[in-house]
Formats: structure tokens, C-alpha cells, sequence
């Protein structure tokens, strides 16, 4: 979202809030009923905030105000008033859609004057952004892969970002403000979400990379570097159709944004209130953080049996049933540990996945893992007995298939070499795997639709009034919640940027394709928007409930 000051004709404003805050409080009607934070009991939030005020009867900080008194009560000038989740009933317009986490940890008040694109915006969006992209891209070649923290980011540069309001200069150089103030909330939220965004593995480096690693057709740097970032373009452009229906209704918890709030507000508070408890865990989290580092190359390279303690294995090492059973790689994992964080996360942050979210994936674990895996096994699940639980390609004796034997130097297929080494096979697990990725994103549609329909149904409705009314009005307008109303003095990031956006990944993914630099004919480009277009939802949707973002790798392929 686009963060920008929202300026007022301060001594208009003053005179208008004055006026309004008078005939509030005596009442336009003399026998109108006035409650306890002096308006009418008629009124609704929408003429409360359009008169500058809040519930509590307090100025709402959208700019620079003054010391105005309502009866007993002193108004003191500031941008930022003290309204708080708790001042709410829970009948209260403000926070009766919000959900009960929501209303505990995310603050009720916003100053729209503080600072978010400076010099140390960019130092640290530069200093986080550029060693995380490169963990992040080479994580995804391992067969396990440990996310560049999000968490981390945030912690981290909250430091970095006091100390560098406190060394640098409060000087300009070419117009730049080095220094110009505290280090505050937005800068620091900005810097985590460069990260979250830019500190992150490209989506196009597998066509990039297949084509050098396994046919020696290496990409012109220029045209992959135009490509990789086409594809991420692409993405956020398809983000214009999603934020109409999931980003501002307040029934969606979006776990992952929640708990990084509840850090923001707790840092925010820390760096108002510093105490020596606090200069303490700053100290500490240096120490682990380095612990942690150091620990990340431990079960790779010097303890590799920490990535799976297999008791079954010690137990009965000589033992082939008791060694499957047990082993964590190529087994059952059955009584088995792991202290591989990278292995524990492969599936998520099992700190921010909901407790019915993990349910799920551990009855996933059981079935494949306990159930399948012997079956297939032991059993007659599987007739190809080789490979059982291989990622590779195999001919039928089980031994890796030379999948490069089978395109010619002109890019053809190589039918005397499929007659030499035989059909291909899959291991059963694999197959299995297939199955299911395709069985999960089409029960991924049929779950939005159960349960989602109703809230997509509202939202479109929203969408239709708001381009039939003729306003210029934003999303924001249209929903009645405290965090929907602070967000109305932002203006809203017009939709033809995200159509510039798209026309430019469109036009270079086209001409690319055409001259026959990405493999790929035209048309299934084409086919691939409207497949991102129509999922971009729906799986946004069982994200914003569960935390949880479906692989759709599988079906992408095929």
C-alpha cells in the first residue's frame, strides 16, 4: 500500500472542528440525547470521522491540530491521539467486524504525517534486500530449503535503524535529508515489507536453469534478467484483481501479517519506553542470532546426523524393516527427530500456522508416511518396486534415466534412444504425490466455494456500487471498521498503474516468446494468464484464512 502524507488547510480545519465540536456538544437538536463521548446518539461513525473525531470523542490525527477543550476535556495539540482498542465496546461500529485477535493487537490510531521514504529507508531496504535474495535463490537448490526470515529482517533492522538515527548526520546532501528525524514505525514497516518482497527466490529461475543444467542451452543474461522480472511483474499486477475482494474486508486474520504487527507494536513501544531489560534483549539477540547462524551449517556439513535422529535405526541398525520404518531419509520417519530447522520449516512456519492448519498437515504426514509408504512397500500398491520413494526419473531396472538422451541437438525427441533405455517410470510415492497436488488445488476451488462465496459475492457487490456511483471515493469508504477509517487519509494506488505494470511484462514476455528465447510458443502464455488470473483468488483467499499457500507447481507443469 502506498504510504503518503495527507495535508489540511490547518487554520480552516481548526475553525470547522470547532464549530462542529460546539453543535456537537450542545446538541443541534436541544432534546437530542447526547452520550458520554458528545455526539448524538443518532450519529453514525461515518459523520463522526467526517467531523475529525472519534468515538471517544477525540480529534482524529489526520494533521496538525490544537488544544480545543469539550466540556471537562482538554484536547492537546499533536498528531497522534491515544484511542486504543480496549475504549471500544465490542458493539462498536469501530470494531465489530474486526476480528477478536485484531482488536487485541492491532492499534486503533495512525499518524499520517510520519516518516517513511528516507535515506535510511533505502540503506537498509539495500543492506536486507541483497544478501536474503541470494539465500533465498540458493536454498531452493538444496532438497530442503530454509526461507530468508521475514522475522529476521524485522528484528534486525529495527536495531540498525536506531543506531543510524542516532550516528548519522542531520544534514542534506543533493537534497537528501540524511538524518531527518527518530527512527519511526513506517520506516521500519517499509523496510520489512522491500524485504518480504525483494528478499525472495525468483519464480522463473526454473526454466533458467533447466535449460543450462540438463540441455545446455544456456539463456542470454539479458533476456533472462528481462524474463525473471517480467514474471515477478506479472504477479504483482494480477494483485489489482485480489486486493478488491481480500485485502480490505475486515474477516480475514492473515496470520503472518498479524503476528509480525503484534512484533511491530511491541518494538514500537520499546523504542518509546527503552529500558535496561530492553538494551538486554538487544544484546541477547545478537548472541542468538549468531548461535543460529552458526548452528544453520551444522546438520549440512560438520553434524549431518542431526537432520534425522532415528531411534529405531540405533536401536536395530542391522534391522532393513526396523531402518525403513525408522529412517527420516528414505523411511517412514516413524519415532523419528529432526534439528534441522530447514527440514521443521519445509512446510511452513509452524509458529504462524494455525492449530487446525497443522491438524491437517499431520494427518497429510500420516497418510503418506505411515500408511502409504508401507503399502506400496510391502504391499501391492505400487507393481514398480524400485524407487519407492525417488525424485528422479528411473529406467525399469530402477537406475536413473538419461532424461537428456531423449532430445536431439535440434530439439527433437530421440526415439533410438527411448527404444535403448525403455519406457520411464516414476517411484510410487512420487506418482502418489503427483495425484495429490492436482486433488489439492481442485479442493482448493471447492473449499472457496463453500465457504468462501458468500464473502466473494459481497465484495464484487462492493466493486460494482463503488464504479457505478460515480465518486472517486476508495475501497477504503466502503467498509466501517476503525482500520478501513485511518486508512481513508491515503489515497488509493489507482488501478492503470497495475495496467502499466501488466503491459509491460506482457509486451517483453510476448516479444520474447516470439523470437524464440524462452522455449515456449505464444500461445501458452495466454494460457497461463487466465490460469493466474482466475486461481489468483481463491488461493489468496485460503491464505488470508489459513496461513497456508497450496504449491501449484504440479498443476502449473502439466
Amino acid at each position: 500500500m502506498r504510504i503518503e502524507s495527507f495535508f489540511f488547510n490547518t487554520f480552516a480545519m481548526a475553525g470547522s472542528i470547532f464549530r462542529r465540536v460546539v453543535a456537537r456538544v450542545k446538541g443541534e437538536n436541544e432534546d437530542a440525547a447526547i452520550t458520554p463521548d458528545g455526539f448524538a446518539e443518532s450519529t453514525t461513525l461515518d459523520e463522526k470521522t467526517a467531523n475529525g473525531l472519534t468515538g471517544t470523542g477525540k480529534i482524529e490525527p489526520t494533521s496538525k491540530t490544537y488544544g480545543l477543550e469539550v466540556g471537562d476535556e482538554e484536547l492537546k495539540s499533536g498528531k497522534s491521539s491515544d484511542i486504543d482498542s480496549d475504549e471500544f465496546a465490542d458493539d462498536d461500529e469501530a470494531v465489530r467486524d474486526l476480528l477478536p485477535a485484531v482488536r487485541r493487537i492491532v492499534s486503533m490510531t495512525d499518524n499520517p504525517e510520519e516518516l517513511t521514504l528516507t535515506f535510511r529507508y533505502f540503506v537498509l531496504s539495500i543492506l536486507f534486500i541483497v544478501p536474503g535474495a541470494f539465500l533465498s535463490q540458493m536454498s531452493y537448490f538444496r532438497t530442503t530449503s530454509a526461507a530468508y526470515s521475514v522475522f529476521f529482517v524485522q528484528i534486525a533492522s529495527n536495531y540498525v535503524g536506531m543506531w543510524l538515527a542516532k550516528v548519522l548526520p542531520n544534514k542534506k546532501i543533493l537534497g537528501i535529508n540524511l538524518n531527518p528525524g527518530p527512527w519511526c514505525t513506517k520506516e521500519h514497516v517499509l523496510v520489512t515489507l522491500s524485504a518480504a518482497s525483494g528478499a525472495t527466490y525468483n519464480l522463473a529461475y526454473a526454466p533458467v536453469s533447466i535449460a543450462e543444467l540438463y540441455f545446455n542451452e544456456p539463456m542470454n543474461p539479458g533476456v533472462a534478467i528481462v524474463f525473471m522480472w517480467a514474471v515477478v511483474v506479472t504477479g504483482y499486477s494480477f494483485a489489482a484483481i485480489s486486493r478488491q475482494f481480500l485485502l480490505y474486508d475486515p474477516q480475514y486474520p492473515w496470520f503472518q501479517a498479524l503476528c509480525q504487527t503484534a512484533l511491530f507494536e511491541s518494538q514500537k513501544k520499546e523504542r518509546s519506553n527503552p529500558t535496561p531489560v530492553s538494551k538486554r534483549q538487544m544484546r541477547i539477540f545478537f548472541a542468538v542470532f549468531f548461535a543460529v547462524a552458526l548452528w544453520q551449517f551444522l546438520p549440512e556439513y560438520v553434524f549431518p546426523m542431526t537432520g534425522s535422529l532415528a531411534f529405531l535405526c540405533w536401536v536395530a541398525p542391522k534391522n532393513p524393516v526396523a531402518n525403513f520404518i525408522g529412517s527420516g531419509f528414505g523411511g517412514m520417519g516413524f519415532l523419528n527427530l529432526s534439528l534441522d530447522w530447514s527440514t521443521l520449516s519445509t512446510n511452513g512456519n509452524l509458529f504462524l500456522l494455525p492449530w487446525w492448519t497443522q491438524v491437517i498437515m499431520f494427518l497429510a504426514f500420516v497418510f503418506n508416511c505411515w500408511i502409504l509408504l508401507p503399502a506400496a512397500k510391502w504391499g501391492n500398491l505400487s507393481e514398480f518396486k524400485p524407487g519407492l520413494m525417488s525424485t528422479s526419473v528411473l529406467q525399469g531396472n530402477g537406475t536413473k534415466y538419461p532424461l537428456t538422451k531423449l532430445v536431439t541437438s535440434e530439439g527433437t525427441f530421440n526415439t533410438t534412444a527411448y527404444e535403448e533405455y525403455g519406457p520411464l517410470y516414476l517411484g510410487a510415492q512420487m506418482l502418489w504425490g503427483i495425484f495429490f497436488s492436482y486433488a489439492a488445488f481442485l479442493s482448493a476451488w471447492v473449499w472457496a466455494a463453500l465457504f468462501g462465496y458468500s464473502s466473494f459475492k459481497k465484495a464484487y457487490q462492493k466493486f460494482k456500487n463503488r464504479n457505478n456511483g460515480g465518486n472517486d471515493k476508495g475501497i477504503n469508504h466502503q467498509y466501517n471498521d476503525q482500520l478501513n477509517v485511518l486508512m481513508r487519509s491515503y489515497k488509493e494506488v489507482p488501478l492503470w498503474w497495475f495496467g502499466a505494470l501488466f503491459a509491460c511484462s506482457f509486451v517483453s514476455i510476448v516479444t520474447m516468446a516470439a523470437a524464440g528465447k524462452i522455449y515456449i510458443p505464444v500461445w501458452t502464455y495466454f494460457v497461463a494468464l487466465a490460469t493466474g488470473a482466475l486461481v489468483v483468488t481463491p488461493l489468496g483467499w485460503l491464505y488470508a484464512s489459513s496461513n497456508y499457500q497450496l504449491p501449484i507447481g504440479t498443476f502449473n507443469e502439466a
